[in-house]
């Protein structure tokens, strides 16, 4: 990389901001993964003309690839992000850069013969990583070369076998700034990877998810303890399932009331395809709804929200999502309205659903979760 290169490509990455995710002084919108990424793609747009005319970029979380691919020389960028706040966040990035070329694709066809170079930002989960590398090994020109990182404490050996079922050639680099780089070559033709299915016998539920999706197809712990809370819930007009993933928790209220409208929202693309196949198996009809918490429903407008929401914003431990998730469940409900919610008990969020909500009453508690329903005022 030249050295106007590189002071461009820093200028660029402080400038990138969050929002709409997550805002706080400790999360950042790109990291030592996301540097090491675009070092090594500067180096390959270097050598290779060919390789600059069109990247793809697999789940960049905030932009910092997509746009700094671009700042690098590289023409179209084709990009595709399972999380709808990613999405929004490259967008807004994009345009506070003035950074154009920048086209949203769906995963099954992102990738396209005329890419020569595709970045990756690795995921943790083993089967998402399957499921990413046979779509673009399927449909990439023999010359491609995938590069994909992530910081070393979400990386196992494991991802390297992963992707050599894809891809015959797997090159490991060394760790740099407490991240490291798998580079992929010579893509293989392998059948796309198949949903995982999966059936509770305890709540007759079947299971549906694709890769990536929290929990995959069996019921995680805390999706259990409200289910076995659910004898208790509240009849219903509307209801909402937020933060659906498989959404196991909206096919279960759709057969308990078959009459009522049944909402699964979530930032994820897998997690809402997943709910709408969910929804299927049971027999049973979810709105499967892509959205950023509730951005999307009117005010006052559902008598139930069920919540199991996430603890993590990326790989920090944080409660900035729920508390935000919180918030909109308060202004969705209907006056008298109920946000059903499980959560680890070391989260103390009864003043937090209390302030967001209104009067909040325990409904349930196991050695680890507890289920609290929070009535609107």
């Amino acid at each position: 990389m030249t050295e106007l290169g590189d002071t461009e490509l820093t200028a660029l990455l402080h400038k990138l901001r969050r929002s709409p995710d997550i805002e706080a002084p400790e999360l950042r919108a790109w990291d030592a993964a996301d540097r090491y990424l675009l070092d090594t793609a500067a180096v390959a747009l270097d050598d290779a003309p060919a390789a600059a005319a069109t990247v793809v970029v697999v789940d960049d979380t905030h932009g910092a690839v997509s746009l700094g691919a671009r700042t690098l020389g590289a023409g179209v960028i084709r990009v595709h992000q399972d999380s709808l706040v990613a999405q929004r966040a490259l967008e807004a990035n994009a345009r506070v850069a003035s950074v154009g070329g920048i086209e949203h694709h769906p995963l099954d066809s992102v990738m396209t013969p005329e890419a020569r170079l595709a970045i990756v930002r690795l995921p943790r989960s083993l089967d998402r990583l399957d499921a990413v590398a046979r779509l673009l090994a399927a449909r990439a020109h023999p010359d491609l070369v995938l590069v994909a990182g992530n910081m070393l404490k979400h990386m196992t050996p494991t991802q390297n076998d992963v992707l050599r079922s894809s891809f015959e050639r797997v090159d490991v680099s060394l760790a740099r700034g407490k991240a490291r780089l798998l580079t992929a070559r010579r893509p293989r033709r392998i059948a796309p990877a198949e949903p995982a299915r999966g059936f509770d016998p305890d709540h007759e539920l079947h299971i549906v998810a694709l890769a990536g999706v929290f929990a995959g197809a069996s019921l995680d712990v805390g999706t259990r303890a409200l289910l076995d809370a659910a004898g208790q819930l509240p009849a219903f007009a509307t209801a909402i399932d937020l933060a659906c993933g498989s959404g196991v928790l909206a096919a279960f209220l759709a057969r308990r009331q078959p009459g009522a409208r049944v909402i699964a929202s979530d930032v994820s693309t897998v997690a809402v395809q997943s709910a709408a196949l969910t929804a299927v198996a049971n027999g049973v009809r979810v709105e499967a709804v892509h959205d950023d918490g509730l951005s999307m429903q009117p005010d006052a407008s559902a008598d139930l929200i069920v919540l199991n929401p996430p603890f993590h914003v990326g790989a920090a431990v944080h409660t900035g999502i729920a508390l935000r998730l919180f918030a909109d469940a308060g202004r969705v409900l209907r006056p008298g309205g109920q946000l059903w919610a499980v959560w680890n008990s070391h989260l103390a969020y009864v003043p937090a659903l209390e302030r967001a909500v209104g009067p909040t009453r325990q409904v349930a508690r196991t050695p680890k979760f507890t289920v609290t329903a929070s009535r609107q005022r």
